[in-house]
């Protein structure tokens, strides 16, 4: 959950969301996003809205208060939706969610299943850090109705690890991955992050390696973002290391996209691979095919209708709104038609079925041609086979050039 929060409109203090949105709720996929904002250490590359113990010393804010909170604004939740649809999803993360123990985190999804409600055959993720978990925790996390576990590698190099300020040893990511599988979690993610500086190919075979012998069924790989304001940021403005260079970060992902699929697991959206349709994540997939979620915590963005809004950053001013009744909503936007175009073809064209073609404008369906001329479409897909509409799926190419895409289609 990045920390900066955009500018918007103000938001309502009761958390009311207009009719229109409100419409066809039920109709969209709708998932529960839950941001638990606490770190035991801060990473030099991160972002995110997150606190460490040190940093929140002075401060009221605590996970009892935040969970208060939590419970408070997901009883806010279902009264603004009305009579929402059972959670399909629900998606935990941070921050370091595996801080707050397999007894927490059962909390966390008691108060989603008393407030909106989780439906029968809902997938039920967590973040976990390597470093706060053991086999009683996913053993706890899978009794309290969690069926899938995301860890947080990154890498299995020691000095890429050091680099991004990152405290698990090398092997424990895919020990920890280990045990969830044998704790019965049967989906279990792996995430890495590729062109760090100072990584070399070897390095990267290693953490594919390492992934590969874990036995996950599901890899998220993302090149390295230099966030401005971070540690790692500041380190490369003095010099002291080199920034991630784009033609070595296409070389990482050719690389990772090779491996992984010759070991079975497929690209389904571009930075995410699976065994399988039965394993890709559906609480993404909610996001990617622009349905319906509430964002519950610090920071959390949520949408609803082509309504999005987003929380007050600090857990302490997050638990003291609702403690007084009020929406912890620092703005909100509401997308107009354009907006919602654009992130359609933005999110749709990253998935492995791609944009349907009769979405797009015709000047934009001509540039769907020419890009398949250049190889960054996949020209059979785009005609249609079998009775099947054409749509717009990327190639290999493509997607190391998917934002050059998504401009040309919009």
């Amino acid at each position: 959950m990045p920390s900066a929060l955009p500018d918007g409109d103000a938001a309502p203090t009761d958390g009311s969301l207009p009719e229109s949105a409100l419409r066809g709720l039920g109709r969209r996929p709708f998932g529960v996003y839950v941001h638990v904002p606490f770190c035991a250490t801060r990473c030099g590359y991160c972002d995110f809205n997150t606190y460490t113990a040190a940093e929140l010393e002075s401060s009221p804010a605590s996970p009892a208060s935040w969970l208060d909170g939590l419970r408070r604004e997901l009883s806010l939740a279902a009264e603004v939706l009305g009579s929402p649809p059972p959670a399909a999803t629900v998606f935990v993360g941070g921050g370091t969610p595996s801080l707050l123990g397999h007894a927490g985190l059962a909390s966390v999804l008691d108060a989603v299943r008393s407030t909106v409600g989780l439906a029968p055959d809902a997938e039920v993720t967590t973040e976990s850090n390597p470093e706060s978990t053991s086999p009683a925790f996913f053993a706890g996390i899978r009794e309290a109705g969690y069926n899938r576990v995301s860890l947080g590698m990154q890498s299995a190099a020691p000095h890429v690890l050091t680099v991004l300020d990152r405290t698990h040893t090398p092997g424990r990511a895919a020990a920890a991955a280990r045990e969830a599988r044998a704790a019965g979690f049967e989906h279990v993610n792996l995430d890495l992050i590729y062109g760090t500086p100072g990584e070399r190919a070897a390095d990267l075979a290693t953490s594919l390696d390492a992934v590969l012998a874990a036995g996950v069924d599901h890899v998220s790989a993302y090149a390295l973002i230099v966030e401005h304001g971070t540690a790692l940021a500041r380190r490369i403005a003095r010099g002291d290391l080199p920034a991630p260079d784009d033609d070595v970060l296409a070389d990482r992902y050719e690389q990772v996209d090779g491996v992984l699929s010759a070991a079975g697991l497929h690209w389904y959206e571009v930075s995410n691979w699976a065994a399988g349709p039965e394993a890709w994540c559906r609480h993404n997939l909610g996001y990617w095919h622009g349905g319906d979620w509430w964002g519950a915590g610090p920071g959390a963005h949520s949408h609803v209708g082509g309504v999005r809004w987003w929380n007050v950053k600090h857990p302490a001013k997050y638990a003291e709104l609702l403690s007084r009744g009020r929406s912890p909503a620092a703005a909100r936007e509401v997308l107009s038609t354009s907006d919602r175009q654009l992130e359609r073809v933005m999110l749709e064209l990253r998935l492995v079925d791609g944009l349907i073609v009769d979405a797009l404008a015709p000047p934009a369906r001509r540039e769907a041609h020419e890009a398949a001329a250049e190889g960054l479409l996949d020209a059979a897909a785009l005609e249609g086979v079998n009775g099947r509409f054409g749509r717009c799926v990327l190639t290999l190419r493509g997607r190391l050039l998917a934002d050059a895409v998504v401009r040309r289609l919009t």
